[in-house]
């Protein structure tokens, strides 16, 4: 595990707006993590191809593309706000509670 590409993984975490993410969701781009993992671990793990630790969230349904039911009630609040992380080509959202 690289602590470089954990500081700059770091450095690339944001905040972002529902609206601004639609975009990204239009082109199947936006994975939400949930709120039980580290979004710089989940990126991290992504970046590195670390595929045995992303299917096993996947099959927790830890990680996951966003739902219909998810994105009716985030379009019903479009200033609900993420953590955001990108790791090309792909966008890491986490609800801000």
């Amino acid at each position: 595990m690289s602590s470089d590409l954990r500081a700059e993984l770091k450095e690339n975490l944001d905040e972002a707006e529902w609206d601004w993410l639609i975009p990204h969701v239009q082109r199947d781009a936006v994975i939400v993590v949930a709120l039980a993992l580290d979004l710089l671990d989940v990126g991290e793990a992504i970046a590195n191809d670390r595929t045995s630790s992303v299917q096993q969230w996947i099959d927790q349904q830890l990680i996951a593309k966003p739902t219909t039911v998810q994105m009716g009630e985030w379009n019903s609040d479009r200033t609900k706000r993420f953590h955001t992380l990108i790791i090309q080509p792909y966008v890491l959202v986490q609800e801000i509670n």
